[in-house]
């Protein structure tokens, strides 16, 4: 018998994604949108596809619209994407003989070939960018306490995929810009959770490293333009990682 897959997404303002991601997993036997109130056309045009279902919710942080989205799957595998990526054929196919083999682990990663201002990054960190995105619900759920980068405890077995996941990350600095800052902030929120204090000293170093890093280190200076701004953004969200710290500790 055939095993079901539910594909799921989260999204905000994604009306130049969203069709071509619900494409790409329209094998999935049902798709399932939890969407933060976009103001744009997402909605709409996701509930031309009948496989869509769609829920709304406040964001409050990643972690949370994901185990969201989980508890509306009806299928116990669960396939999670971002709106900016993309499935090839190959890793459809993948896919669907890995959800029907009864030897089969819980969760897998999967790695990605990352594409910055339609330009394809080879180094910058990104040679190793892979996250869980295929999994059983009864086997994993992502932590809770995690805001940003969010972390999935798996209960069993783990594998890797052998096809990539395309990620059209950002179009455009500016909106990379955006979601580093964004992501950094959230962060911030995380470290003051866990009842981190504010440091100087660490605010410097932790971002100054972040950029040698993934510039020095991870080849960034190979990827030319790109990898100079992929660098300084990765810094930057970094630094508002600390400033959101220190605003804490001053209310």
């Amino acid at each position: 018998m055939n095993q079901k897959l539910s594909a799921l997404v989260i999204t905000y303002n994604e009306e130049k994604n969203i069709l071509d991601v619900i494409k790409c997993l329209d094998f999935a036997n049902e798709i399932i949108i939890v969407d933060s109130f976009s103001d744009d056309q997402t909605v709409t045009l996701a509930k031309k596809n009948p496989k869509v279902r769609v829920y709304q919710h406040k964001f409050e942080d990643f972690t949370k619209q994901r185990n969201l989205a989980i508890s509306y799957a009806t299928n116990d595998w669960i396939l999670f994407l971002d709106a900016d990526e993309r499935l090839t054929v190959p890793l459809q196919k993948e896919i669907q003989n890995i959800i029907n083999d009864s030897t089969a682990h819980d969760a897998y990663y999967v790695y990605r070939t990352f594409f910055f201002c339609n330009k394809k990054i080879r180094f910058s960190g990104t040679q190793n960018d892979k996250n869980f995105r295929l999994f059983r619900k009864s086997k994993a759920k992502y932590r809770e306490l995690k805001k940003v980068h969010e972390t999935l405890d798996v209960n069993g077995t783990i594998g890797i995929l052998k096809h990539k996941i395309l990620h059209y990350s950002f179009s455009d600095y500016q909106s990379y810009k955006n979601k580093m800052i964004h992501y950094g902030i959230l962060k911030g929120q995380e470290l003051q959770l866990s009842h981190k204090k504010y440091n100087l000293v660490t605010h410097i170093a932790k971002t100054s490293f972040k950029f040698f890093k993934a510039y020095i280190i991870k080849l960034g200076i190979l990827d030319g333009k790109e990898g100079w701004e992929i660098s300084y953004l990765q810094s930057l969200s970094v630094h508002h990682t600390y400033l959101s710290l220190k605003r804490k500790k001053q209310i």
